[in-house]
């Protein structure tokens, strides 16, 4: 039987230690690393290619979601989590299961159960895929706010707090994202952002720009009807009617 090579990506060292010596009573899952952040967690990841990893919710510099956002390797997903918000949603988003800390033997038993069952679905349909790709799709479709955008730019991961974006501008099927640090380009659409981004900071003032309210310097008339905002930065962010509308609403003049 081949063995099941598997990846631990947990902040705590309690939770590490529970899942290896739970993982003792199941010969046939081989842990070939552990790590205590998402930054060591993902670089593994991609070099080792796990076929599974039990992956921590909430680790501060780098979440398990976003983890995922910048995976390139593709194994299956047992979430781990102390919160209950996140479990529901973590299961929905198609991972082979999720554990609600603290978990017992028997609920670590159901989870294994269900990696091996989804392991051996696999290799009978000679599919490789795994959830990710759901996972990705389900988040891009719900409602739930950014705080944080995860890019990744020569080989560095950067994660942007959504304050320190100064405006974004679409550029096909990416988004450039210009912060005072620099620009990064994320393959993502502007209906995404302008869904996630706070709508009390961030407006759509162009088909192609979504400018933060709080960098605008000034508004000046530009060509006919349209206008201009000059950021604080320097940087110009042209604006159609349509994006002068929602500006007054937000800015109330």
């Amino acid at each position: 039987m081949t063995s099941t090579k598997i990846i631990i990506v947990e902040d705590e060292r309690p939770a590490r230690d529970l899942m290896k010596t739970y993982l003792e009573a199941f010969p046939e899952m081989e842990v070939i690393g552990e790590y205590d952040n998402g930054f060591d967690g993902l670089k593994a990841i991609n070099k080792l290619k796990p076929d599974a990893i039990f992956l921590d919710v909430q680790m501060p510099k780098l979440t398990g979601f976003e983890l995922l956002e910048v995976l390139e390797h593709q194994p299956e997903v047992i979430f781990t989590t102390a919160y209950d918000q996140f479990a529901i949603r973590a299961f929905e988003r198609n991972a082979v299961d999720y554990l609600l800390k603290p978990f017992s033997k028997e609920r670590f038993k159901e989870a294994i159960s269900r990696l091996s069952s989804r392991m051996e679905s696999k290799e009978g349909s000679g599919k490789g895929e795994s959830g990710i790709e759901k996972i990705r799709q389900h988040f891009a479709e719900s409602d739930e706010k950014l705080h944080r955008v995860v890019i990744k730019k020569t080989g560095k991961i950067h994660v942007i707090s959504t304050d320190d974006i100064n405006f974004l501008e679409a550029q096909d099927d990416y988004v450039m994202i210009y912060t005072d640090e620099g620009k990064y380009l994320k393959q993502q659409t502007m209906k995404y952002f302008e869904q996630h981004l706070d709508k009390q900071q961030f407006v759509r003032v162009h088909r192609s720009y979504i400018a933060n309210i709080k960098c605008i310097e000034r508004i000046e008339p530009y060509e006919k009807s349209n206008f201009v905002l000059i950021l604080k930065d320097g940087n110009k962010v042209p604006v159609s009617r349509n994006g002068m509308q929602i500006l007054k609403e937000n800015l109330d003049f």
